[in-house]
């Protein structure tokens, strides 16, 4: 946990040193946030947590939720878009990849970053229903950007004939939502149960490129 402590803080605030005290007030509230929730939480069980005064973390904070801000903030804009931001211009332009390589790069690459940053996602995921401020940051951070270069590759796949003529939202919706609920349900809703990651990622790639219907698509539109 030090390492990615460090580059949250790095990430926070590049021009400004942090000190041991506030590595370790993180850490502490990294823990009980993930622990115990937001609301749940006090700044003094953090403090004794973090071996400081309380006051040391209103010198550095002025509110606990500019403390829970500061952890999750840096976080949101790594949760997708790098990954879509670095390679979307590779992607686009490399004429063996397939939509399909794509969806399994994009869950691989998402699987490692969750596994790295486990808490402070369990954090956010709790939170952001109930924090307004997160929400905007969400959208600031991750939709919008996401959105727009999801819209690209979308778009570079539909003109090779590897998705089907629908609006490019609809995709993106679509593609978003199935992805994300795999990477939900088997990391943060039911992390323990049994499970072949290996098979259920094909199932999840094979759902967003086939569907589920048994019938082929042209024997299932009606008849007009």
């Amino acid at each position: 946990m030090e390492q990615w402590i460090k580059e949250l803080l790095e990430i926070n605030d590049e021009d400004e040193k942090k000190t041991d005290k506030q590595l370790k007030i993180i850490k502490a509230a990294v823990e009980v946030f993930s622990e115990k929730g937001y609301s749940a939480s006090s700044t003094n069980e953090i403090a004794k947590k973090a071996g400081v005064a309380e006051g040391t973390i209103f010198r550095h904070y002025k509110t606990k939720k500019d403390l829970l801000i500061s952890i999750v903030a840096p976080k949101m804009g790594k949760l997708v878009a790098p990954f879509i931001l670095r390679d979307v211009e590779k992607l686009l332009s490399d004429t063996h990849h397939s939509y399909e390589d794509f969806l399994r790069e994009l869950i691989m690459n998402r699987i490692k970053f969750i596994k790295k940053h486990t808490a402070v996602l369990k954090i956010l995921l709790q939170e952001i229903p109930f924090q307004p401020d997160l929400q905007a940051l969400f959208v600031k951070h991750v939709a919008s950007i996401v959105y727009d270069r999801m819209h690209k590759i979308v778009d570079h796949f539909q003109k090779k004939e590897e998705i089907i003529s629908v609006p490019p939202p609809s995709v993106i919706r679509f593609t978003v939502s199935t992805v994300m609920g795999h990477l939900l349900v088997r990391y943060f809703i039911l992390p323990n149960i049994e499970w072949d990651d290996e098979q259920e990622i094909d199932h999840t790639i094979n759902f967003i490129m086939y569907g589920i219907s048994s019938i082929p698509r042209n024997e299932a539109e009606p008849n007009i």
